[in-house]
């Protein structure tokens, strides 16, 4: 069980905060408003830097808390509690230590979920009945009481520790007498990020490596050059030179191979400080580059930290880097010991990728705690296998031995009741053959753990070439011994040394004789060379492999793991999808004990950090190093070449968010990358399809869905699929909208009709743009929803956003959008759409057969649902409402007197001034006509597609869906 030994617990400040907010603390958004204040470019200390981010990461943790209470409690995780017990340590008023005892059902009272396995970190909060909303977590019987699990079992207990914000009473259901309380827990969120940043900053000052952090406070753009001291006694040569011819095999560009380079001759300096930044444009093969470096600094033997902010980032350069490392092996997998990568396997996926599961930490600890083992590892196979070759007659008489006591006992033991089972004992053949075949099998295993998971410091190549001689032998003599066994005879003979005369058997008499003896030198040989670490549980194995890789993969908040006494230092960080991490966060490894340089790849023109506390973004919380050593004019080094769109693609973003100065890759310019997937020209390798009749569509947690575009997603895609049926030309479908709600819309349109695996043929992966952050795909469809007339297209507008969305397709990009919307936006999307026109890339819907019909059913299907619901009725010469789309694109409440019984008429003008014919039924069901001219005799205006029906007390006017502009005007039917 991990439960924290130390006197101030990690985090301390940070939890105590928390358990000091009442729930209405937790609910007032302005709570740290006053406290939070923008976050400097330029800090005056060490303290300045640190403390600043402090108020704001409260504020985060209280808004993250807030956002998971009041958006998903009703389907949170949640388990039943049997008991409630003081644990060691327990004091009042502060370490309010309980064991809690759960109950093993599903959670959240449904059969179809996982049960909830806290996990250390984990904020819990206690409640009488089962939670389902805010108001049950504060209850007559159990008020506002919240916990932080403090560690979990390995061996799948249900017993949790937990520091409890109050103390806890409950009372144990007894098996007879009377009922005990009902307890439930429910996860509100996960606190272990957020400990370790707090941690990080409230680090010991006197203790802790400030090397890096005083390098970023103090950078001046302008002293970024070469070290002079490095430059002078030409210190850098041979590095640099074996990097070079390194390099070659891996097939970079220019600007990619100096990056390397750069990174290379910044490690080699003894003398100060550095980070580096590398600047990777989409596409522009960041993996690669960072790969390339690694597999440099391996070869170095430079002990470096690699850290991402997400497992899947964290994932994609390990496999990347492992691909490369194996290559160069020459006894594959011996030199995997020096690569690690740590972290939760079950977030992780391991088990989805084999090809890490020998660098995992948890795998390669459990794989050589079996060897190390003092009763079954390496050593005792070895005496074991050695005397069973040295001494087979004396090991068979033991076997026959411990038989018979076995037999004395089984007789004993049914003694009086009939037993006649008789105890089968093996021959000295058979005994020597299943003994032999065991042991070889579990030393066979034995020297590939070891030269596969122990890192090469520890296990030179000379051990390594001896094992594999040894696994040959053992292989061969184990063969020997099956055919001398079941052909010659003469085994036992033969394996005391004894000369046999049988002409027959004698060849492979003689051979089995020598390969023993071969075999028996080469154990013995390992047993006195091999001298394995002294290391008696998991705990001390998995501080040892870390301790002793070169290679170490992480996420940026596991990295706080390192931070621990005795650890080997860190000489270099390096820290991919550096541009989406908070500033704050990266401080955890950018402390690590001996850390000398850093270098932060990324591209603060993507998506930053995702932060929920709106206090937060205003603060600049969400600003990473990387964005912010850039802003103050810190050199990056641009990787300038892009492998992954079409040019056609290329061509708006690199203008809008590079300046031009990224170049497409020889690959994309081939005319074999131009890939059609659909007929004509609305479908080539770029193009803005306009749909001008839809209808953006709010829901309650301010997101938006336009159906009309989601009609066309889905028409698109099975004109895709009927197409890939036809050709069988495979396909990876990608959807984008910025919008939650879309994104939710078009999958429960697409259903489960198309395949979302990547590996099948045609495949579909619907997601938003933050959710398509670092993917590709070779179709990807961006639905933008905005559709009104006033422009307003909310956080669409946010460039970061746009760039990721714009940059994710291979061979073909097709985004959907309201044309005049987004150009009357003033947002980058008016320039997309200019930009198209330009181009001649800029197409109407309804030019397309299919898409067109599918747009106008959607708007038919609209039409008809909302002619359903809304209505607005008078009586008593009561004014009667309607709702229309304001400009806020939220619906206004408008009245429409009816003085002296008489119906109001409405008039409506059009886009192009036209007028427009509506119908008023009347009680007698004869139709009476008002007409809707251009504007004038106005009173009330709507800039947006609006409908409604119109009823007053006799008539009633029914509107259709249209675009344009609505008028009311009070007249006399």
């Amino acid at each position: 069980m991990e439960i924290a030994k130390e006197k101030q617990r990690p985090g301390q400040g940070l939890i105590d905060a928390v358990f000091s907010w009442s729930l209405e603390d937790m609910m007032n958004k302005d709570l740290y408003r006053d406290k939070v204040k923008k976050i400097p470019d330029t800090f005056m200390s060490t303290d300045h830097y640190l403390n600043y981010f402090i108020n704001p990461l409260l504020e985060e943790t209280r808004a993250d808390l807030y956002s998971n209470m009041t958006n998903s409690l009703r389907n949170a995780q949640a388990c039943e509690v049997l008991d409630v017990k003081i644990s060691k340590g327990f004091k009042y008023p502060k370490d309010l230590l309980y064991d809690i005892f759960l109950k093993t059902t599903r959670g959240g009272g449904d059969d179809s979920k996982q049960p909830y396995e806290p996990e250390v970190g984990d904020l819990i909060a206690f409640s009488d009945v089962r939670p389902k909303r805010v108001e049950d977590l504060n209850r007559p019987k159990m008020s506002y009481v919240i916990a932080v699990v403090q560690g979990r079992k390995d061996d799948g207990s249900a017993m949790f520790p937990i520091l409890s914000s109050k103390p806890v009473t409950f009372k144990k259901n007894m098996e007879k007498g009377r009922e005990g309380d009902k307890l439930f827990v429910v996860y509100l969120t996960s606190l272990t990020t957020n400990i370790r940043i707090w941690k990080s900053l409230n680090m010991d000052m006197e203790n802790v490596n400030l090397k890096i952090i005083k390098t970023v406070l103090q950078i001046d753009p302008k002293d970024e050059g070469n070290c002079a001291l490095c430059t002078n006694r030409g210190t850098q040569g041979t590095n640099l030179l074996n990097a070079k011819a390194a390099l070659q095999s891996f097939g970079l560009d220019n600007s990619q191979e100096e990056a390397v380079l750069s990174c290379v001759k910044a490690r080699n300096c003894v003398h100060r400080s550095s980070v580096k930044l590398i600047w990777g444009p989409p596409g522009t093969g960041k993996t690669k580059t960072v790969a390339s470096l690694l597999s440099v600094l391996s070869n170095m033997k430079c002990r470096t930290l690699t850290c991402a902010p997400t497992n899947i980032a964290v994932i994609g350069v390990a496999k990347r880097v492992l691909k490369l490392v194996r290559a160069s092996l020459q006894y594959d997998p011996y030199g995997l010991g020096d690569i690690v990568v740590f972290g939760n396997g079950e977030r992780m996926k391991i088990d989805d990728h084999e090809d890490l599961g020998e660098v995992f930490l948890d795998n390669r600890v459990d794989a050589l705690a079996s060897c190390l083992s003092p009763l079954n590892g390496w050593q005792v196979g070895l005496n074991w296998m050695i005397n069973l070759l040295e001494e087979p007659e004396e090991e068979y008489q033991k076997y026959l031995g411990d038989e018979k006591v076995a037999k004395r006992n089984v007789v004993q033991c049914h003694r009086g009741k009939g037993y006649t089972g008789k105890v089968t004992l093996l021959t000295f053949e058979e005994f020597v053959l299943n003994k032999y075949e065991s042991l070889a099998k579990r030393l066979e295993f034995c020297m590939t753990t070891l030269y596969t998971h122990l890192p090469t410091s520890y296990f030179p190549l000379e051990i390594v070439k001896k094992m594999v001689t040894t696994h040959n032998l053992l292989q061969t003599l184990g063969a020997l011994l099956k055919t001398v066994a079941e052909t010659c005879g003469g085994q036992r003979d033969a394996l005391k040394g004894i000369k046999v005369s049988f002409p027959k058997s004698k060849k492979h008499i003689d051979a089995l004789q020598t390969t023993k003896s071969e075999c028996v030198v080469m154990l013995k040989l390992l047993s006195g060379s091999v001298t394995l670490p002294n290391l008696s549980g998991n705990n001390q194995i998995r501080s040892f492999c870390l301790k002793s890789a070169v290679l170490i993969f992480s996420t940026v908040s596991s990295s706080s793991k390192l931070h621990s006494e005795g650890t080997t230092p860190i000489e270099l960080l390096v820290i991919d999808e550096a541009a989406q991490l908070k500033e704050c966060e990266s401080t955890i490894p950018l402390q690590l004990p001996g850390l000398r340089h850093a270098i932060l790849i990324g591209d603060e023109k993507q998506l930053p950090a995702m932060v929920q506390s709106e206090i937060c973004k205003k603060a600049g919380f969400r600003r990473s190093l990387f964005e912010r050593l850039v802003k103050l004019g810190h050199k990056k080094h641009l990787l300038n070449v892009q492998y992954r769109m079409h040019p056609s693609i290329s061509l708006f973003p690199n203008k809008k968010f590079y300046k031009g100065k990224v170049m497409n890759g020889p690959n994309v310019r081939d005319t074999r990358y131009e890939k059609r997937f659909l007929k004509g020209d609305m479908f080539g390798p770029y193009s803005f399809i306009n749909i001008s009749n839809g209808k953006e569509d709010p829901d309650e947690k301010s997101s938006s869905k336009n159906m009309a575009e989601v009609s066309a997603v889905a028409e698109i895609i099975a004109m895709l699929y009927r197409e890939f049926l036809h050709s069988k030309q495979r396909v990876r479908v990608g959807c984008i909208s910025p919008y939650k709600a879309q994104v939710f819309a078009i999958q429960e349109k697409l259903g489960k009709k198309y395949s979302t695996d990547v590996e099948s043929d045609f495949c579909v992966n619907v997601r938003s743009v933050d959710g398509f952050q670092g993917g590709e795909e070779d179709v990807i469809i961006i639905s933008t929803v905005r559709s009104n007339g006033s422009g307003s297209v909310g956080f669409l507008s946010n460039f970061q956003r746009a760039n990721v969305a714009l940059t994710r397709a291979r061979y073909c990009l097709w985004v959907l959008g309201n044309g005049t919307t987004l150009i009357n936006s003033d947002s980058v999307w008016r320039d997309l759409v200019q930009h198209s026109k330009v181009r001649g890339c800029y197409y109407d819907a309804c030019n397309d057969k299919n898409l067109g019909k599918a747009v106008a059913d959607a708007s038919d299907e609209l039409t008809t649902k909302l002619s359903a619901k809304i209505s607005a009725t008078t009586r008593n010469d009561k004014p009667s409402k309607f709702s229309i789309a304001s400009p806020s694109d939220k619906p206004s409440k408008l009245s429409a007197t009816t003085p002296n019984d008489k119906p109001s008429k409405f008039s409506v003008a059009s886009s192009s001034d036209k007028p427009i014919m509506l119908s008023a039924t009347t009680p007698n069901d004869k139709p009476s006509k008002c007409s809707a001219r251009s504007p004038s005799d106005k009173s009330i205006n709507s800039s947006n597609t609006f409908w409604g029906a119109f009823c007053f007390k006799n008539v009633i006017i029914s509107v259709g869906i249209f675009t344009g502009l609505a008028y009311l005007s009070k007249r006399n039917l």
